[in-house]
């Protein structure tokens, strides 16, 4: 006598809806330039604060030109290791050396437009104040916040345009 049969069971392979992997980002945020620029913003921010009080503590001791060039070039290697990890999503050695020397340029011709301001400013007012330079240093940073970004963006890191 046999065995009763087993009644076969098919086995089908359901696949699970899977999450999509990849970002569906709405509204103003679907464009990679616009998430750069908030990251780049708070990158701006920690190095701008960092640069206005290491400019304070140098000004007594070595003038406003000075003292502007050795804060930002201080900040210069903090703000492209942070716009570089942060702002454009780069990470490893790959390229690092270049790119922080890239940067160095890119500090160079914010110097020039924040040196520049407060030789416009001390040749006017030679008497300037500490707030007058730190007012004259912020508002020169904010457009040299610009060049530094559309620098960044278009030239050191187009690698990572689209992130």
């Amino acid at each position: 006598m046999e065995p009763p049969a087993v009644p076969a069971i098919e086995t089908r392979q359901t696949s699970l809806p899977r999450p999509n992997t990849s970002k569906r980002r709405k509204g103003v945020l679907r464009y990679p330039v616009v998430r750069q620029l908030i990251r780049f913003t708070g990158v701006g921010i920690i190095c701008t604060v960092t640069s206005l009080a290491l400019y304070a503590l140098f000004r007594p001791w070595m003038g406003p030109q000075p003292a502007n060039a050795a804060a930002l070039i201080i900040t210069s290697l903090m703000n492209t290791a942070l716009n570089r990890r942060l702002t454009f999503k780069i990470s490893g050695n790959r390229k690092r050396t270049q790119d922080h020397l890239n940067g160095l340029i890119v500090i160079a011709v914010a110097l020039i437009i924040t040196g520049g301001s407060l030789g416009v400013l001390h040749a006017l007012r030679p008497e300037a104040t500490l707030a007058e330079d730190l007012w004259t240093t912020t508002l020169s940073g904010f457009v040299a916040t610009a060049v530094r970004f559309t620098m960044l963006r278009h030239w050191i890191f187009r690698r990572a345009r689209h992130v």
